[in-house]
């Protein structure tokens, strides 16, 4: 096992942290000292890090073929884990495979073997059937969001996964909810436990509840929306329908906003939460798929515009709010047939939205599209070069910048668009013509 002191000071350094969480020294302490560890802790708790800094005091680098796993139920998760454990900086290689994305891509990233591979379930069985991979020699898996996976359906599938493991491997869950059962699949019937759920500031969280009519549902909603003032909102339906209708209503009324639900390509569902993680849009109009497993920072508000089925639901979707020591509130929509979810028992502050909704106001930034990605080898460097030189702009101008296999996306601030794209509309990008446009 690789100098744990230095990783975690190599790691806090690139990072730009002074220290640990109480979580992410726990979880690398309480690994030191057992084979496989159930880690309980919600979204934003900082489990990522947790389970990444062990990680890599797995990984040799004098060591050839995949050393780690990473299992994930979503894309949007698995994206997620990739740019963080890049964010370190290590010199280990990582894969990531999900559905939605070019085979032939991932199938050329086995050719030079990596060390790591986080992946979906059906996409790891489609490589281990094609021998594009070789789990044999695996020393850790990591099944984060193990809670989630299980509730998609995925168990017989991750089974499939561990037929191809040695049995020597070790072994991190995460779950966001107590777990009744472990599946039979795992070797191992008793992890050490780590329990961090209900740790996350409750306190900060403030509970409330609109009361409205069936018919002026939607209206009030808006009315709502709108006296946030362009902070940052997550508005929760139980069907795909419902997000699509509020959709087309908001854009009636011209409040700019990003849609996630699972009836969408994967590219859509990637370039809605790259608009909404940038600040090019300030409402997300969502399923439960934007409850959990999502690095969407900084949320202040929280809209059950449907009442959440089940209580973890309903857990799950607060949980996007009142993180990292920052204060938010959750709101409760209730038609005239409706009652409050036997689960709060918390006295709730009711909320009156004014009679009229307040003008829209429009995100900072905007988000450009740029027709060339990692397939091009384009880095963020490349782009941010661009914009600057000869887009004339500066870099406290630029947000956040996104660069996928087949497109880029990075967020300017909104007065610099019109000037930027008649300055670099004809511009190449390392030598080559590409297109650039407001992303749609």
């Amino acid at each position: 096992m690789n100098d744990s002191k230095k990783i975690i000071k190599t790691v806090l350094d690139t990072l730009g942290f002074e220290s640990l969480k109480e979580i992410q020294e726990q979880t690398i302490h309480t690994f030191q000292k057992h084979k496989d560890l159930l880690l309980l802790a919600p979204t934003g708790s900082g489990k990522t890090l947790a389970f990444l800094i062990p990680l890599l005091q797995v990984l040799d680098s004098k060591k050839e073929g995949i050393q780690g796993l990473i299992i994930v139920p979503t894309r949007e998760l698995a994206l997620q884990i990739e740019q963080v454990f890049k964010s370190l900086k290590s010199t280990f290689k990582v894969t990531t495979c999900y559905g939605g994305h070019e085979m032939r891509i991932e199938r050329n990233s086995f050719k030079t073997t990596p060390s790591l591979v986080i992946g979906t379930p059906g996409r790891l069985i489609d490589h281990i059937a094609q021998g594009n991979m070789d789990l044999s020699g695996c020393e850790l898996v990591i099944l984060d969001e193990f809670d989630k996976s299980l509730e998609l359906g995925f168990e017989d599938q991750i089974r499939e996964v561990f037929y191809a493991l040695s049995k020597r491997q070790r072994h991190i869950l995460t779950s966001a909810t107590n777990l009744d059962r472990l599946p039979d699949f795992l070797p191992f019937e008793k992890p050490i436990s780590l329990n961090y759920i209900g740790e996350t500031e409750k306190n900060l969280l403030k509970q409330k509840v609109v009361k409205t009519t069936t018919k002026e549902k939607t209206e009030t909603l808006l009315r709502l929306v709108s006296t946030f003032e362009g902070e940052p909102c997550i508005v929760f339906c139980n069907h795909r329908e419902a997000v699509n209708r509020l959709s087309i209503f908001f854009n009636d009324y011209d409040f700019p906003h990003a849609i996630l639900h699972g009836g969408l390509e994967q590219i859509d569902r990637e370039i809605n939460l790259i608009k909404f993680r940038t600040g090019s849009a300030n409402i997300l109009l969502a399923t439960d798929l934007a409850s959990r497993g999502l690095d969407i920072p900084e949320i202040k508000h929280v809209i059950h515009y449907q009442l959440p089925q089940q209580e973890d639901a309903f857990i799950h979707r607060n949980g996007r709010t009142a993180r990292m020591n920052a204060a938010g509130a959750s709101y409760l929509m209730l038609t005239e047939d409706e009652y409050l979810p036997k689960y709060i028992s918390e006295k709730v502050e009711e909320v009156i939205p004014p009679l009229e909704a307040m003008p829209p106001v429009h995100p900072i930034y905007e988000c450009l599209f740029i027709s060339a990605g990692k397939r091009e080898k384009i880095s963020k460097g490349d782009i941010v070069g661009l914009l600057t030189k000869k887009g004339g702009i500066k870099g406290e101008d630029i947000g956040q910048i996104f660069v996928l296999d087949k497109a880029s996306y990075v967020a300017v601030k909104r007065p610099c668009i019109k000037s930027l794209l008649a300055k670099i509309s004809q511009e190449k990008l390392k030598k080559a013509k590409v297109r650039i446009a407001i992303a749609n």
